[in-house]
């Protein structure tokens, strides 16, 4: 991996100027990469290093809508904001784009018209296709004869479609694969319409009723997109009704449609629900509030196939402040378990619970678990991008320096710099195979912290004071090498929450020790040599 360093002081000297750019940078590990973000107001989106500098570039002619990826072929898979004017909200795209890696468009694909809006989010899959998030149009009549209340619904009402497009020549495609949530509804307002049940009673299907409003077209707003190809699912994020749902992707066309079919039996019904129990009248206490981007965390890294969320806490009970939240969802091959409220009764780990960072980001956002347990995090309003580690303490900060009118010079006030999310990619990827990474100049007109980045290859043992741990990440073992001890001394192997998993003496004079890592699960954990403390990843 690749070790940033800079002389500290130094640093602290030039970050009173800064505004822009990399402002922190600690000594120490980050993940060797690079990180992807396309500011709100601009055609452009970049791929900077750890350092600040500009790898790739791509433009396209729309601003983003919202989310950019990179994809393993080396291509940018973009949405673009066509300026939709019948579904006119914030996240609105329309167009999803394939970009080369020399800046070529080679795909195009329009979803925006009077009916539908794609938005926020889309997710490429391991064979090729696409999952798109779309608006669709409901009327106010369609909408009563649902079992909406009459004195609460709009005009006009956006519901929420999913679909899977095949992407076809340059700007075409087959949508092979769709689900409608007008489909999966239950409401209690109405005897006589035919999916009246109790909402308590039904879980797996959403209340028409709940958060209506007859000023409000926008009733859902789903904002992220995931897909788990062990599972066959689908994670949605509904912003304004503070929760996230899961959905079986393995059913056909038809069977979503209905209560029966696929891997889970349940067709397109919710599988599983997390966030907000009144949703479903039940009296337990909300914990996302205006949540962004979730998203199961990948195989291998730290929490492997938990969900992790950015929880912007709008709204939230005793204050707005922002967390990273990772739940543990308990699943038994495709099915959930069925306890009401929904399990976890908590989150499994928390970044900045009760404020103690003074972080918080409104809307937008995003985060992203990395290999070696450190936490990337996007403030989107603000345009910050940080990298924390797994107790929390800041290693790398960077403001985005371009806004609507361009690059925002240096040692002046960030504004209008919005982000919807920035993602990470190691310098491993399959993406970047064929293709040379460069560093080239900053963005910003000057930095003096990027000016004393460097960055240098280590290996994949960490070395400090005459202590060597490797291999890390690890698989069935960790190996210790130590100087000389002239007496007996215990070694810890600790989980992140602090429980001890083994404990082992050595004896003095011990200079190669060895811990056995093969019955840990993945993820990060801490060796306690004693009063010295090493960081190691676990990846089987």
């Amino acid at each position: 991996m690749k070790k940033i360093t800079a002389i500290a002081f130094l640093c602290a000297l030039s970050m009173q100027s800064q505004t822009v750019g990399l402002l922190t940078h600690e000594t120490g590990t980050l993940d060797d990469g690079y990180v992807l973000f396309a500011p709100n107001t601009s055609n452009t989106t970049y791929l900077i290093d750890k350092c600040g500098r500009l790898v790739k570039s791509w433009n396209s002619s729309y601003k983003p809508g919202q989310a950019v990826y990179l994809l393993e072929d080396g291509h940018l898979l973009r949405t673009g904001n066509a300026n939709n004017n019948t579904f006119n909200a914030g996240g609105k795209g329309g167009i999803i784009e394939k970009i080369d890696w020399n800046g070529n468009v080679i795909w195009s694909y329009s979803i925006s018209d009077t009916n539908q809006c794609q938005h926020h989010d889309a997710k490429a899959l391991p064979n090729g296709n696409i999952l798109v998030i779309s608006w669709e149009k409901i009327t106010n009549t369609s909408a009563i004869a649902l079992g909406r209340n009459p004195a609460l619904v709009p005009s006009v009402l956006w519901s929420e479609k999913i679909i899977e497009i095949q992407p076809v020549g340059s700007n075409s495609a087959n949508i092979v694969w769709e689900w409608h949530l007008t489909d999966h509804l239950v409401q209690d307002f109405d005897a006589s319409k035919p999916n009246y049940n109790s909402v308590a009673s039904n879980p797996q299907l959403l209340n028409i009723n709940y958060g209506a409003s007859a000023t409000n077209s926008d009733w859902i707003h789903l904002n992220s997109i995931d897909y788990n190809p062990e599972l066959d699912q689908i994670l949605l994020s509904s912003h304004n009704l503070d929760e996230i749902w899961i959905i079986d992707h393995s059913t056909t066309t038809v069977q979503a449609a209905t209560h029966n079919g696929g891997n889970s039996g349940k067709g397109g019904d919710f599988l599983y629900r997390w966030g907000n129990p009144a949703t479903y009248n039940q009296t337990e206490p909300a914990q996302f509030f205006g949540q962004h981007n979730a998203q199961w965390i990948k195989s291998g890294l730290p929490f492997e196939n938990q969900i992790m969320v950015f929880n912007n806490g709008l709204a939230r009970p005793g204050g707005n402040y922002s967390t990273v939240e990772i739940i543990d969802p308990p699943v038994n091959g495709y099915q959930y378990d069925s306890t009401i409220p929904y399990l976890p009764s908590a989150p499994t780990w928390t970044y900045n619970q009760g404020n103690p960072n003074d972080y918080y980001a409104m809307n937008i956002s995003g985060t992203q678990m990395l290999a070696n347990g450190n936490v990337l995090l996007c403030n989107g309003p603000a345009g910050i991008f940080t990298e924390v580690d797994p107790m929390g303490n800041l290693l790398w900060k960077y403001v985005n320096p371009v806004n609507v009118s361009g690059v925002i010079l240096q040692n002046n006030t960030p504004t209008q710099n919005s982000v919807f999310r920035c993602s990470f990619y190691p310098s491993n990827f399959a993406g970047f195979a064929e293709h040379q990474m460069n560093s080239g100049a900053i963005l910003e007109n000057q930095n003096t912290v990027s000016d004393l980045c460097n960055l240098t290859l280590t290996s994949n043992a960490f070395s400090v004071n005459d202590y060597r741990i490797y291999p890390n990440p690890a698989a069935d073992f960790v190996v210790l090498q130590m100087p000389t001890t002239h007496e007996d001394f215990k070694v810890d192997l600790i989980d992140i929450t602090g429980k001890i998993i083994q404990s082992k003496v050595m004896t003095q004079g011990t200079t190669i020790g060895l811990v056995e890592t093969d019955g840990v699960r993945n993820g990060m954990y801490f060796i306690r040599i004693n009063d010295k403390t090493f960081k190691v990843i676990v990846n089987k």
